[in-house]
Parts: C-alpha cells; sequence; structure tokens
C-alpha cells in the first residue's frame, strides 16, 4: 500500500480502522525530508498491515492543532482511531519498525 497524503478533512476517517502511523511534517522541514526515505523503507516492510498517512502542517493545520504538535516532523500511532503513541525528530527505521510492530 502506498504512502497516503491526508487533509484536515479525511484525517478521522483515516485513522479509524486499523493500525495507522501518522507523519505530521512541511516542506520546508531539513528534518522531514530526511525522514521519508525512512518511511518508505517502513512501509516496504509493514505497508500491508499497517498505512502510512502523511500530514502537511501548513495545509492541515486543524489536525495538527488537535493533536499538539508543536514541533516537526511529529510522528503519531494511531490504533483502531485511538492515539497510542508519538515520537518527534528523525528515528532510525528498525526503531520505528519494532514501534510499529509493537501495536500488531
Amino acid at each position: 500500500m502506498a504512502i497516503v497524503n491526508v487533509k484536515d478533512s479525511e484525517f478521522a476517517q483515516t485513522v479509524k480502522e486499523g493500525v495507522v502511523l501518522v507523519d505530521f511534517w512541511a516542506p520546508w522541514c531539513g528534518p522531514c525530508k530526511m525522514i521519508a526515505p525512512v518511511l518508505e523503507e517502513l512501509n516496504a516492510k509493514v505497508g500491508d498491515a499497517v498505512t502510512i498517512a502523511k500530514v502537511n502542517v501548513d495545509d492541515n493545520p486543524e489536525t495538527a492543532g488537535q493533536y499538539g504538535v508543536m514541533s516537526i516532523p511529529t510522528l503519531k500511532l494511531f490504533k483502531n482511531g485511538v492515539e497510542v503513541g508519538t515520537q518527534i525528530g528523525v528515528r532510525p527505521a528498525q526503531e520505528l519498525e519494532a514501534w510499529v510492530q509493537s501495536q500488531l
């Protein structure tokens, strides 16, 4: 499954079912660019079991505000619509994979 770009209006529906990893990011953010290939690698490994979604905070400030995103990249993990964890900043692929696998 491909990584999906999510708008404010689609967010609740996107995280409603299953395990969803959400990347809050912006195009001007250097660390956000650094984590993008890590998320692609993670998607290749767990994409069948986990949805990876990206929320551009510049275009979708409502969702970012609702979840208290103050710095980016912020990764939030949801399970069946409930937030179960947060990671801020760039993380190694193995660490993110272990974090996501803990919810499967």
